[in-house]
């Protein structure tokens, strides 16, 4: 049985719509032709994320998302550690609302789970058409509770 699971760590706990946000991965994994696994959102603060990133990556630096992969064939599976202050920052870098922000770094992070990846410019533009693909499917108007 899968399960999306939304955890917070050293952040005040987001009031966010638990429904809205499972709906859009539900989309988006079966949109990719794929089976929803267990997936955990943990949603933390820039320090708590900087100690995952030295830790397990070797990583001194501080980053939006840090996704670990638990796919098992077609069943996407994985935990998207997510900077709250850095989603924050980035969306008042690219002038936009940081719900609009969060949403593009999970799908980010789900797209990552399904195979697509952003070493190459032709991979990051690849990328960015899907986060747009599936952030124009999102209805942003009273998603924040």
């Amino acid at each position: 049985m899968s399960k999306i699971e939304i955890f917070n760590e050293d952040i005040i706990p987001l009031k966010l719509s638990k429904t809205h946000i499972n709906k859009h991965i539900k989309y988006l994994i079966n949109n990719e032709i794929r089976k929803i696994g267990n997936i955990s959102l943990i949603f933390c603060s820039d320090n708590y994320l900087l100690d995952i990133n030295i830790k397990y990556l070797n990583h001194n630096y501080f980053t939006d998302i840090i996704t670990f992969n638990y796919v098992e064939g077609e069943i996407i599976s994985g935990d998207l550690f997510i900077s709250i202050d850095r989603v924050k920052e980035n969306a008042i870098e690219f002038e936009t609302i940081w719900i609009k922000e969060l949403y593009r770094v999970i799908f980010h992070g789900l797209l990552h789970l399904i195979g697509y990846n952003d070493k190459t410019e032709e991979e990051k533009k690849i990328m960015r058409i899907k986060e747009d693909l599936y952030l124009s499917e999102v209805d942003f108007g009273g998603i924040v509770i």
